[in-house]
């Protein structure tokens, strides 16, 4: 039987992430050939992985991603079952690996993604290969792109909320780090009142209606109020409307047009993990 070297296991256990009696039981099997070593990890990481497609996977972390030109951006959602996992170095190292994957081949979309090689197979099935070797289920459950003129990330600090932020021109970084981390704080339905969806202006003016009912104000009036119930609405829930969160006396408009008078937002992502 051919010996089974050290260098060799310890080089499994960095390609795979495999525990390190895993990769020398799969060398041992594999009679020290490595490719076969390999194989055999990523094979029982595949049925590991495939017992485990009924369990919650709630847990998890937001990846964000830029282009090197700035124009481009990803963000998406990778889930598994435990915290502890969750904060670890190695998955959230894995979730980056994707990001750069996305960005590197412009990923408009989910499918697209899952397609993509990762290090000679396709990513959905790498996803299902790491799963096998982290011991939980992993699940990639959210992906979204954003272009713009300049695109700006920002993620909460415990992984947990990543947003993305379109300005229509290159600015300091860190305006448009401002306005992304108003969109993780604030949670914006939309960029400015004109983009918010009809349904929800419907159910705001029938919410408004309704408490002016409730309050005994006069029928004939009822409209009225509930026009000025959603004006109060558009600023408290649209980005470019509401109170900007350093300095509560400007909205975050009139912050981006006192460092630009032409200055805006054009467009955003906000992703939480668990909605």
């Amino acid at each position: 039987m051919a010996e089974i070297k050290a260098s060799d296991v310890g080089k499994l256990r960095k390609m795979t992430g495999a525990g390190m009696m895993d990769c020398k039981k799969a060398l041992t099997e594999a009679q020290g050939d490595f490719d076969n070593a390999v194989k055999l990890i990523r094979e029982r990481g595949l049925a590991i992985a495939n017992k485990r497609a009924d369990r919650e996977a709630t847990e998890g972390a937001c990846v964000t991603k830029v282009s090197a030109d700035g124009k481009f951006a990803v963000a998406l959602t990778i889930n598994c079952e435990t915290d502890f996992v969750a904060k670890n170095d190695d998955f959230l190292g894995f979730a980056n690996q994707i990001a750069d994957i996305a960005i590197a081949n412009k990923c408009a979309s989910m499918e697209d993604l899952m397609a993509c090689d990762f290090e000679g197979k396709p990513l959905n099935e790498q996803i299902l290969v790491k799963s096998g070797v982290v011991g939980e289920k992993l699940d990639l459950s959210k992906y979204e792109t954003l272009v713009g003129e300049f695109v700006v990330p920002y993620i909460h600090s415990n992984n947990k909320i990543a947003t993305l932020v379109a300005i229509n021109k290159v600015v300091d970084a860190q305006v448009g780090r401002d306005v992304a981390m108003q969109i993780a704080a604030m949670n914006p339905v939309s960029l400015d009142k004109d983009d918010v969806p009809a349904e929800i202006i419907e159910r705001e003016l029938e919410i408004g209606r309704q408490q002016a009912a409730n309050e005994g104000k006069p029928e004939a009036m009822l409209d009225k109020i509930a026009q000025g119930k959603l004006g109060k609405f558009f600023k408290e829930s649209t980005l470019l409307q509401q109170a900007f969160i350093k300095d509560g006396k400007m909205s975050v408009i009139q912050y981006l047009q006192s460092v630009d008078k032409d200055l805006t937002a054009t467009a955003f992502k906000r992703f939480s993990l668990g909605e």
